[in-house]
């Protein structure tokens, strides 16, 4: 049921219908357009599958990552160790010496 002091009119930017009520000078409800890319309700156990295949290959990839992460953290310790070793010890400068 549409008042007199009320008309329509399309929003530019989202094509939507935005209705407007004169006397309160405020939008009284909007009507989204119908979007093409809407899925389908037949389509809605494939996409859900799609998610569920999605999921489970990062929860496997993140798996593989803890897994190897014990290598990696083991590797990057020798090289530190490796590369301290081959610097020379010096004394640290501190700020009162500099006086």
């Amino acid at each position: 049921m549409k008042l007199t002091s009320e008309f329509e009119v399309p929003c530019p930017c989202c094509h939507a219908t935005l209705v407007v009520d004169a006397s309160l000078r405020r939008v009284i409800r909007h009507e989204e357009p119908v979007r093409g890319d809407r899925p389908e309700l037949d389509e809605a156990h494939r996409i859900v599958a799609a998610q569920e295949d999605r999921r489970e290959a990062l929860f496997a990839q993140s798996v593989e990552a803890e897994r190897n992460r014990d290598d990696v953290l083991s590797r990057r310790f020798e090289e530190a160790l490796k590369q301290a070793g081959q610097e020379p010890v010096t004394k640290p400068t501190r700020d009162f010496d500099l006086d």
